[in-house]
Order: C-alpha cells, then sequence, then structure tokens
C-alpha cells in the first residue's frame, strides 16, 4: 500500500472532509448548463432500468418482501401501487436498478452510480416533497462522490473479489441524500461515517451459478444512504474520517493503487455526470467492446450464426481471468461470460434483454456459437484497463473468410456518447412491459420539466398511478 503523501492514506481526513463541502453546496445555477441534462438523462436511464428490473425474478421477491413488511411512506415502490418508508423503497428500487446490468457506469472508477444514488436521492426526495432541482443537484453530487472515491480506492481491491459499486454506493447514496434534505456539513459525515461501515460486497456472483445477490449489493447501498442520513439526523454519530482517515474505507479496503488525492484533485473543474457510460447492452462492462465489435461485424458483413467457424477474442487479462465463464447456467453468469455473450451477440440482438432470459440461455444456437469462442491476453488492450475495456474481436467463417474489429470504448461511453434521443428510446422499450404509452410519457415528460418544479409530485405521480 502506498503510503506518500500524493497516494497514500493521509493521517487526517481533510481531503473528504473537503469534498464533501463541495458537494453540499452546489449551487442551482449548475443545471442551467449541460450537466442539468446530463443529471435529467441519468435519472431517466436508470427510472428505466428499475422498472425493468422491478419485474424480473430478483426485483419481484424485495418487492414482495417489503410489501408483506407494510412500512408507511410516500417512496414510489417500483412496480407497486404501495407507498413506503424511504429506505425501504431503495432497498427494493436499488436492487431493480442493478437487476439486469443495464445500469450506467462511470468508466475507469468502476462504478455503477445510477442504482445507488437515484433510488436513494428519489426515495427521501419524495417522503419530503423536495423541489425539483434538490434531487437533479443531489444526482450530481452523488455521482461524483461515487466516481472519486472508486477512482480512490484503485483498481486492486475489485480484482482481488470486492464489488466497488457496493462499496463507494453507500457513501454516494448518502451524500445524495444529504443534498435532497438540505443537511449540514456535520451531519453528513456523521453520515458517512455509518455508511463506510456497510461498504462491502464480494463478486463471488462472477463465478458459475451467481445467485441474485450482486442486484442486491446496490440495493443495500441505497437503503444504507437514506437509514445513515435519518439516523444521524436522530444524532446517531460515525467516525468523521472514515474515507481516508487511519483505518478508513480506502487504507482497509484499497489495495497498493489507492490514490487519495483523486478525492480532490481539479475539484469543481469538472464532473463525473458529464461522462456517464449509457450502457447499450444488458452485460457487464468488460464485454461491452466485444458485443459492439460483433453487432458492427453482423451490420457490415451479413453474416449468419451457421457461417462462423471460430471467434477470437482479444482482450484485458482481467477480462479473460474474470468474464471467461464457457458454460454459464444463470442469466447472471451469462452476462459476465464473454463466450455467452459473444454467442448472443452473433445469434440475437445484443441490445435486447431478452437475449439473457431464461430461454435465451437455453438456445442450442447461442450454445454452439459460444463454445466456439476462444479468449486471448492482449498486452496492449490490457494496458489500457481500467481506463478502457477494450477488445479485438476476430470471426472466420466456414468459407475462409475472415473479419476483425477493434473496439476502445464501445457505445455508450462518453467517447462514443448516446444522445438524449437513444436514452428516451431505451426508457420507452424498458418501461413497455410494465406501463402504458402515456404513463411513460407522463415519466419522460416530468423528468424534462424536474429543473423548475417547485416538487417532485408529477414525477412521482406518474412513476406509480
Amino acid at each position: 500500500m502506498h503510503t506518500g503523501a500524493d497516494q497514500g492514506v493521509a493521517k487526517s481526513a481533510p481531503r473528504s472532509e473537503k469534498l464533501v463541502e463541495h458537494l453540499l453546496s452546489l449551487p442551482a445555477s449548475l443545471l442551467d448548463g449541460p450537466l442539468g441534462g446530463n443529471a435529467r438523462m441519468a435519472l431517466l436511464d436508470t427510472l428505466g432500468c428499475g422498472i425493468y428490473g422491478a419485474i424480473q425474478p430478483w426485483g419481484k421477491i424485495l418487492r414482495e418482501q417489503i410489501e408483506h413488511e407494510g412500512s408507511r411512506g410516500k417512496a414510489t415502490l417500483f412496480g407497486s401501487q404501495m407507498t413506503v418508508a424511504p429506505s425501504r423503497a431503495a432497498l427494493a428500487n436499488g436492487t431493480a436498478t442493478h437487476g439486469f446490468e443495464l445500469d450506467d457506469i462511470i468508466q475507469g472508477a468502476l462504478v455503477h452510480p445510477g442504482a445507488c444514488v437515484v433510488p436513494a436521492a428519489l426515495a427521501v426526495a419524495e417522503e419530503t416533497n423536495a423541489p425539483g432541482e434538490r434531487l437533479l443537484l443531489a444526482i450530481i453530487a452523488g455521482y461524483e462522490m461515487m466516481s472519486r472515491l472508486g477512482w480512490a480506492l484503485g483498481a486492486e481491491h475489485n480484482t482481488r473479489g470486492f464489488h466497488t459499486t457496493g462499496v463507494a454506493g453507500p457513501i454516494a447514496a448518502t451524500v445524495a441524500v444529504g443534498v435532497v434534505l438540505g443537511l449540514p456539513r456535520d451531519t453528513v459525515l456523521a453520515a458517512i461515517g455509518i455508511a463506510c461501515s456497510s461498504a462491502g460486497g464480494i463478486k463471488a456472483f462472477t463465478q458459475g451459478s451467481g445467485g441474485m445477490v450482486k442486484r442486491m449489493h446496490a440495493g443495500r447501498a441505497a437503503e444504507t444512504g437514506v437509514l445513515a442520513c435519518e439516523l444521524a439526523q436522530r444524532g446517531f454519530t460515525g467516525p468523521l474520517a472514515a474515507i481516508d482517515g487511519h483505518f478508513g474505507l480506502i487504507e482497509v479496503i484499497g489495495g497498493s493503487d489507492t490514490a487519495v488525492n483523486a478525492l480532490t484533485d481539479k475539484l469543481g473543474e469538472d464532473y463525473a455526470i458529464s461522462r456517464v457510460w449509457v450502457k447499450a447492452y444488458p452485460c457487464c462492462g468488460l464485454i461491452h467492446s466485444v458485443s459492439n465489435a460483433i453487432e458492427t461485424i453482423k451490420l457490415e458483413s451479413a453474416l449468419t450464426p451457421a457461417d462462423v467457424k471460430r471467434i477470437v477474442v482479444h482482450t484485458s487479462k482481467r477480462a479473460v481471468d474474470h468474464n471467461g465463464d464457457p458454460d454459464p447456467q444463470e442469466t447472471m453468469a451469462a452476462q459476465y461470460s464473454i463466450p455467452y455473450c459473444a454467442g448472443a451477440a452473433v445469434v440475437k440482438n445484443p441490445r435486447d434483454p431478452a437475449a439473457f432470459d431464461t430461454q435465451a440461455l437455453a438456445d442450442a444456437e447461442i450454445r454452439r456459437v459460444s463454445r466456439l469462442t476462444q479468449l486471448r491476453i492482449d498486452e496492449k488492450l490490457d494496458a489500457l484497463y481500467p481506463a478502457h475495456f477494450a477488445a479485438r474481436v476476430e470471426i472466420e467463417l466456414n468459407n475462409q473468410r475472415r473479419f476483425e474489429r477493434t473496439v476502445i470504448d464501445p457505445h455508450g461511453t462518453a467517447a462514443d456518447a448516446c444522445d438524449a434521443a437513444e436514452i428516451e428510446a431505451k426508457f420507452r422499450l424498458l418501461a413497455k412491459p410494465m406501463a402504458d404509452g402515456a404513463r411513460v410519457e407522463r415519466v419522460i415528460g416530468a423528468v424534462s420539466g424536474l429543473r423548475g418544479a417547485s416538487s417532485i409530485t408529477a414525477l412521482s405521480t406518474a412513476l406509480h398511478v
């Protein structure tokens, strides 16, 4: 572990405190520029992911559990007519949002911010009937905290098996809730101290039978953010240096590549919300370059699954080591398997979530193409990780024709960003199974008008009525 002044863990915690102070004082004028649009797009994309995830088995289980509890509150529970206590809505909605590998990413920070930040901030905004601008500022602040903390933690802890979303998410959600509520600095710092003790999440889900729990890492993070702030408001305390102090989050969980300076470097010069990766493909972000490359080759060549003799994927060591399962048995494991995703991209529409449902998992043609897929570590592409999730895909056909495509930054990343129309189209696709067209358009309209809304009533009503 580094111990230098710039890279190591400080004896005190001035950087984390400076970051929190900055995020709690973001001016509403930020929303009048591009950042306001970025925040609205992130909100709409996250809502679509949550609505779709709520109809999946894991989303239903969480929803039914919370409906059974009968908690009282004003927060929307995706997929239900009930409104519930904010912390319980955050748990269920965060789990649903992270429920199908469609939620956004901050590239390089290795985090999924939307699934942690938005459910927490939205639930508290509904409970308090907050102005629309407070929700949007909270999203900007939460995304910033999550990305900076991800960068500060480095990549080594993730490679060892920590899920960075579960580590950084509780703190980001706490900051977002603090902004919605307008809490004072010391209260938020106490809440962060509480939240840091709930940070965690292991990546056993990438191996064999992945189970459902990975989705709940985001749900628990969102829930923690709400609960930590509620407790801190009542006087419950936590360590004020829990992020970058001695035995703090970065020191305990981070590896040899921690970078505490990332918490405050160029603070206020730009914001992570402007560099969000909106996922075009419903699989692990490390595999998007593979799906993007195959999709492009299909468009250029009109190849069919029967044409394929062999696929060779050249990518990072991390992707080969963590995403090489040749025979995934569950949706989660399939979404983390390069061979399966390659087969799905050849046989199906790689952007369609149905390519990973139970029926698709049993598709003989997907499995046949998956078995034709080989993985190779490419030193040049490996050197780009974690800033870029790059891949080179070679497809050899039975007639000896060959196709090759290299993708450094797949579609949806900041380098090849989705525009507002694409995000609206994605929302319509994901919300369609649960809501009629008129309701879908009401949600889109409510998000669009959030900047000037005196409360979030219109959005809240559209989501659950």
